[in-house]
């Protein structure tokens, strides 16, 4: 049966066929939008007073498939952040520099400051799902990786940073036709790649690894979100909501100022 909540309850083991990629769609598309636009200037708010307090800060973790929407759910959610406190950071292949360090030396660097919103575009997850897939460490260490990932997600947690992730839930149909419509249109075929054909091919070894990851490393102190990601609109909608509890709850304030300036006057 499919789930139509996004929260992924801390030690149950997680199916991704009990998640319906398509979601509920109650909202209906045209109040759907209407909603994320007004999500969208709260946490412009919020997010502007995260800043000004300057002593937490929010992490946003985005995993998913190829066409899942990880970019567009940037674009589209995260519009309203001053880019002056709201930093985007993708993770691909290591370098050779990385590749000296451990995994997450790469990943640690890029965790935001006090004040600001960070987003990971692919993150230390790409550690624990690539690297399985493909066979590229053993798996006696990719394993070990599912207690350094909580380890170091506690460390930023009790250091102050609020850490949100979310999985963009996308049916394998259409994945599909997401893959065709770049093939089809001449302004999006930068974004297909050949080996983007054999990654698909390798779809339920993806989901297995995914499945995984998410049950082990799905603890109270940086909980999972299950995205549905079929319907954009719908995508973005979630997305938005979950964001704005998330900083509605941190309930950042502006501090007081450094002296008393009542009565002061600019002449």
């Amino acid at each position: 049966m499919s789930r139509s909540t996004t929260t992924v309850e801390p030690g149950r083991p997680v199916r991704l066929d009990e998640f319906d990629p398509a979601g509920d769609g109650a909202a209906g598309k045209k109040s759907a939008l209407a909603e994320t636009r007004d999500n969208v200037k709260v946490l412009a708010d919020l997010g502007y007073r995260l800043y000004a307090e300057h002593r937490r800060a929010l992490l946003l973790v985005l995993q998913g498939m190829d066409t899942a929407g990880k970019d567009g759910t940037i674009r589209k959610v995260m519009q309203g952040f001053n880019p002056q406190s709201c930093r985007v950071s993708s993770f691909k292949v290591p370098t050779p520099e990385e590749l000296d360090h451990d995994f997450l030396w790469r990943i640690h660097k890029q965790v935001p400051r006090r004040g600001e919103v960070g987003i990971f575009n692919r993150s230390h997850y790409e550690d624990v799902v690539i690297v399985r897939v493909h066979g590229l460490v053993p798996e006696q260490e990719w394993r070990l990786r599912y207690d350094h990932i909580n380890d170091f997600e506690r460390l930023l947690t009790e250091a102050g940073t609020t850490v949100v992730k979310i999985f963009l839930h996308i049916s394998k149909d259409e994945q599909r036709k997401r893959l065709q419509a770049r093939l089809d249109n001449p302004s999006k075929r930068w974004k297909f790649n050949r080996r983007d054909l054999d990654e698909r091919k390798l779809w339920d070894d993806y989901q297995q690894a995914y499945q995984d990851a998410i049950t082990r490393t799905n603890l109270g102190h940086a909980p999972w979100h299950i995205v549905p990601a079929d319907r954009k609109w719908h995508r973005n909608l979630i997305v938005s909501r979950i964001l704005r509890n998330t900083l509605e709850q941190m309930d950042p304030r502006f501090p007081p100022p450094a002296e008393d300036l009542d009565g002061l006057v600019v002449e």
